[in-house]
């Protein structure tokens, strides 16, 4: 629904191929790793994890199978890895490995989840989104608490977005250095990449102006 290349795959390790190999053909090994946003609430039964038709595991295995991917995979980032609620798991896995984990269902980009997970150390990237917790003064609260506790905050679409370009330079203005547009294949995500492009562009002009 956001226009996503989805082959059809019968496991994450074929999809993570894929993607390796595509890289290693284009040779950009080392300019290129890999993000997951795993959105295990999707797959979570309520008490365990269905990663394939015929693979489920509770939350320890789970943290061993993304160890275990993670060793094998340029992976740099990890989003949602387990269930919204399932807090002890993150708090392991925290503690295990030493990548990057965004909280987005996990925060909501509300306040008082942020809090706990921050006391907790759930995890340690904000994903950031105004029209989730709903004005812009709460997505800055939701910011300036991250920042203060040292998290990483990554500026994201959501489902159903728009071809309004305001994240792009909301990214750039709080200086984050990560985005989350989605595949480049439709208007609601090229505008923001084209609009980043813009900025780019604006900006080196303004260093340019400034030598003179």
């Amino acid at each position: 629904d956001e226009g996503g290349f989805a082959p059809p795959i019968k496991s994450p390790t074929e999809a993570l191929d894929l993607i390796s190999k595509a890289i290693e053909e284009n040779v950009y090994s080392d300019q290129v790793k890999l993000a997951i946003d795993a959105a295990a609430s999707e797959f979570y039964t309520g008490t365990q994890y269905k990663i394939e038709p015929d693979k489920i595991l509770n939350s320890d295995k789970l943290i061993n199978y993304y160890k275990d991917l993670i060793k094998k995979y340029p992976i740099v980032s990890l989003e949602d890895p387990f269930d919204q609620d399932d807090f002890s798991a993150y708090k392991e896995l925290r503690k295990q490995v030493k990548i990057q984990i965004v909280g987005d269902d996990l925060l909501v980009t509300n306040k008082s989840r942020i809090e706990h997970a921050i006391k907790d150390k759930l995890c340690n990237c904000l994903l950031l989104k105004v029209n989730q917790i709903g004005t812009l003064t709460e997505a800055m609260q939701a910011f300036n608490l991250a920042t203060k506790a040292k998290w990483n905050t990554m500026v994201s679409h959501r489902s159903g977005e728009t071809e309004d370009t305001f994240i792009s330079d909301l990214s750039v203005a709080l200086g984050c250095g990560q985005i989350k547009l989605g595949a480049p294949c439709r208007g609601e995500r090229t505008t923001k990449i084209n609009r980043l492009l813009k900025i780019e562009e604006e900006l080196g002009n303004k260093a340019r102006y400034a030598k003179f």
